[in-house]
């Protein structure tokens, strides 16, 4: 059933047309994941779903049951409500199962009767649903780390504020839920838990996301913003990125076979045909079409080289680092001298100390004992949580100059311009004021700037914030060639397994452990964790002395039955991954059939995950295997 159909849609803003023509229809259950770059009109998308913007042509149709829980980019709030006011305000039933209480209370006391009878009669109204609905929502403000309930509204952060009003959205979903970046401002447990909140929601779910993860676990189509334009792609990130390559590849044939007749159409119109005949006039026309119909150059996403300044020996060194604020000691006795090459991954809950341990070795916190020592050739690029105070009034290319006219990458000298392209800022936005680009859109400009001044250091603060896919891309790829050491916290479990080699681990009372390996090598390291539960800071553990110490301790030999698995598992893992691959290609055939696609993604998750049991058991006979070996 069509919950909302959106018909021959148009939207711009100002000069820039977001939305040139599209039409959409979203079905009950679906689960679909927006992407573009910054500035695409993602957000304006969402707005015209959600009822909260209008399109400048075309009709919305929206299902009479249509019931619609929002999540904006940047909420409004009330500064002066509390957190639960404001979360049960945005719920319909909570709000007037509230309402009806208070109601209640406010007629009884205009109503002249005892004090003591006022207790009784209010005792006895029905508050049975009113506390329903604010139990659920201390539980999943606890699930997103908010655990103080009446605090005003003012006195909190930009994304403790988001965090509420995900919590508003999600106490009350509706049947269709729209979010707009819900993982901004959560840490890697809330992520988790929020990720397999979704999995679990009966409704419709539309979001604006640059958790690949998300995407590709979560989502069953994928809509793309793409110059105006709205591609649809059924299916998850993975089959979303197989497919977008097809559809650019033909693309690009296209467009070479048009250029070919637009060249030959050129040559005839500058050889001059003088007279008017019907025959010419009419290839004046068709000349003239094909330059209106040449579809706009695709933005190349070049290959980024290093440019980062000489780095010598000395780095960055902390020494018995140890730093409180009046909550609590936050990094407590904790040194480590940084490699020339190191890719640092931090992660911990929100407000545990991360950012300060990012600004100590940045050397804008003094840490209150040991000491912090800054190599003489280390040249720190720092890129904060939010990029504020831009000079608006400043152009694009402008603000980039002002950093550096050119950077050389060792071979080559390549101008502001240029690193504005790659960048993707085409010519025609490079004059463009700041004060008009999105916060998205000032995002990347804030990271290319600090990319110009070539610095030999990055500590980057929650990069993932905000940025499109795409810029998360170019920025991995940069950082696969950067010569150079990169600290970086971020709640983007993607970014941390594509870039890092260690991660740091705030484990609470300022406790800090280094495992190891990416993101997910952290995880199997650590004590499996149940995201459906809140976890205190203190959750983290300590990596264990010697990996896989279990399989050590145990009587070295296979049980009967361990031995008949071993025998049978590398058959069993090839027999899943040919299942997987003729799934894949059923999948592929029914592209327009969205009924069977649904089943179909659902039977290649169950094999997803069968598959991912079997390396996991494969992994663990074989070590096994090896100590049996050697003993």
């Amino acid at each position: 059933m069509n919950l909302l159909v959106i018909d021959s849609v148009s939207k711009t803003y100002g000069e820039k047309a977001l939305m040139q023509n599209i039409s959409l229809g979203i079905d009950e259950g679906e689960k679909i994941g927006v992407l573009g770059i910054n500035g695409s009109g993602k957000s304006t998308l969402l707005k015209i779903i959600a009822g909260q913007d209008e399109p400048d042509l075309g009709t919305i149709t929206r299902n009479k049951s249509l019931r619609c829980s929002y999540l904006a980019q940047n909420p409004v709030y009330n500064p002066e409500a509390g957190v639960m006011d404001m979360v049960l305000n945005g719920s319909t039933p909570s709000l007037q199962a509230w309402e009806n209480y208070r109601a209640g209370i406010r007629e009884l006391e205009n109503s002249a009767v005892a004090p003591d009878e006022l207790i009784r009669l209010s005792e006895q109204l029905d508050m049975q649903e009113a506390w329903k609905w604010e139990s659920e929502a201390q539980t999943i403000l606890t699930r997103l780390g908010i655990n103080e309930f009446e605090t005003l509204m003012k006195h909190l952060s930009g994304g403790q504020r988001k965090r509420i009003a995900l919590a508003a959205a999600l106490l009350d979903p509706g049947n269709l839920l729209v979010l707009d970046e819900p993982t901004n401002h959560l840490d890697n447990l809330a992520i988790e838990w929020l990720e397999k909140y979704l999995q679990r929601f009966a409704g419709t779910l539309i979001m604006v996301t640059h958790d690949r993860y998300f995407l590709e676990r979560v989502c069953s189509r994928i809509l793309e913003l793409d110059r105006g334009q709205l591609y649809s792609y059924p299916g998850n990130y993975d089959v979303y990125l197989a497919r977008k390559l097809e559809r650019e590849e033909k693309e690009t044939v296209a467009a070479t076979k048009r250029k070919t007749l637009l060249a030959k159409e050129l040559a005839w119109i500058r050889r001059g045909a003088q007279a008017r005949s019907t025959k010419q006039k009419a290839r004046i026309q068709r000349f003239e079409k094909l330059q209106a119909d040449q579809h706009p150059n695709q933005i190349e996403s070049l290959h980024l080289s290093s440019a980062a300044s000489r780095l010598g020996k000395k780095t960055i060194i902390l020494q018995n680092i140890e730093h409180s604020y009046q909550s609590g000691k936050i990094i407590a006795d904790y040194s480590h001298v940084l490699d020339r090459q190191e890719r640092l991954g931090i992660v911990g809950p929100n407000g545990i100390g991360k950012s300060t341990l990012l600004g100590i070795m940045n050397g804008s916190i003094t840490p209150a004992k040991g000491t912090v020592e800054i190599g003489a050739t280390v040249k720190i690029g720092y890129f904060p949580q939010e990029s504020r105070e831009l000079p608006e009034d400043m152009k694009v290319i402008d603000y980039i100059r002002e950093a550096g006219e050119y950077i050389s990458d060792g071979h080559k000298l390549i101008s502001a311009a240029q690193m504005l392209e790659t960048f993707l800022f085409p010519p025609a936005a490079q004059w463009t004021p700041l004060a008009r680009l999105s916060g998205g859109e000032k995002r990347r400009l804030h990271l290319l700037r600090i990319l110009m001044t070539a610095p030999n250091v990055l500590l980057l603060d929650e990069p993932d914030n905000d940025l499109d896919i795409e810029t998360l891309t170019l920025l991995e790829d940069y950082l696969d060639n950067f010569e150079g050491a990169v600290v970086a916290i971020s709640h983007d479990r993607y970014f941390l397994d594509r870039i890092c080699s260690n991660i740091l681990a705030f484990a609470g009372k300022g406790v800090l452990v280094e495992f190891p390996g990416n993101y997910t090598d952290y995880l199997s390291q650590s004590v499996p964790r149940d995201p459906d539960q809140s976890a205190a800071p203190s959750s983290i553990p300590a990596p264990p002395t010697k990996p896989r110490r279990e399989a050590a301790a145990r009587p070295l030999k296979f049980s009967f039955k361990e031995q008949k698995e071993f025998a049978e598992i590398d058959d069993d893992i090839a027999g899943a991954e040919a299942e997987l691959k003729a799934l894949d290609a059923k999948i592929d055939q029914a592209a327009q059939d969205y009924q069977q696609l649904q089943i179909l993604l659902e039977s290649r998750k169950e094999i997803e995950q069968r598959l991912d049991h079997l390396l996991e058991r494969w992994t663990y006979l074989n070590e096994l295997a090896e100590l049996m070996a050697r003993s």
